[in-house]
């Protein structure tokens, strides 16, 4: 990244200014150091959360706790002509070097939901209302919605609802890597709608559970 050096240029005296090779010299040896303090200055930028990609983001996940590197490689997430749900624009184009049986490194878009999960489970405060808050401004401007039902056996069973569900996404909540609950207590399992729709439920009607003829049938994951 290149620095300005004219501020320094402008420090040099009336009995010099005209001297074109003094001011070369001058600019050869403070262009150097204006470009490290220009990098420098940039660095913040780079690494904030918003703005990171590739490696950058890396170091961002290594300071929050949370890998791009899934341990199971997950499936359902290549693109395809003939599946339901990985077609244009929502499966992902398979990279060399990744197996073919499945993803092992996520994408900087779901590597940054990621860290996102592990950064507000970080400041939760372990309260289901806490926990629909945390959800809602992780999730909701990417137009998923999780329910969370309370089992009363120390266990508990998450609920998601979206209009449009990325696969990449999907596995990862399946899979639990975005799980958001206290300790001790055990994940049940993972509910979706049967359709892209909110989920089926009497004497209740809001965005993700609705009642006949709009709401969905769960089925668990």
């Amino acid at each position: 990244m290149a620095g300005d050096a004219v501020p320094y240029l402008n420090l040099i005296t009336t009995e010099h200014a005209d001297k074109y090779k003094f001011a070369g010299t001058v600019l050869a040896s403070v262009q150097p150091f204006v470009d490290i303090t220009a990098t420098l200055n940039s660095m913040t930028g780079l690494y904030d959360l918003d703005n990171a990609v590739g490696e950058q983001l890396d170091v961002v996940g290594q300071w929050v706790g949370v890998t791009r590197y899934v341990s199971t490689p997950l499936t359902g997430v290549y693109f395809s002509l003939d599946t339901a749900g990985l077609g244009l624009d929502q499966g992902l184009i398979w990279s060399s070097g990744e197996p073919l049986t499945g993803l092992t490194a996520l994408p900087d878009d779901i590597y940054k939901l990621l860290i996102r999960a592990k950064i507000v489970a970080n400041h939760w405060d372990g309260s289901i209302p806490n926990a629909y808050e945390i959800w809602n401004t992780l999730l909701a401007p990417q137009g998923y919605q999780i329910i969370i039902q309370d089992n009363g056996d120390m266990t508990m069973t998450l609920g998601l609802v979206s209009e449009i569900v990325n696969p990449t996404f999907f596995q990862l909540f399946i899979g639990g890597y975005l799980d958001l609950k206290p300790s001790g207590v055990q994940i049940a399992g993972y509910i979706t709608p049967s359709v892209q729709a909110p989920f089926f439920g009497l004497d209740v009607e809001n965005s993700a559970i609705s009642g006949l003829d709009v709401g969905a049938f769960a089925i668990f994951n």
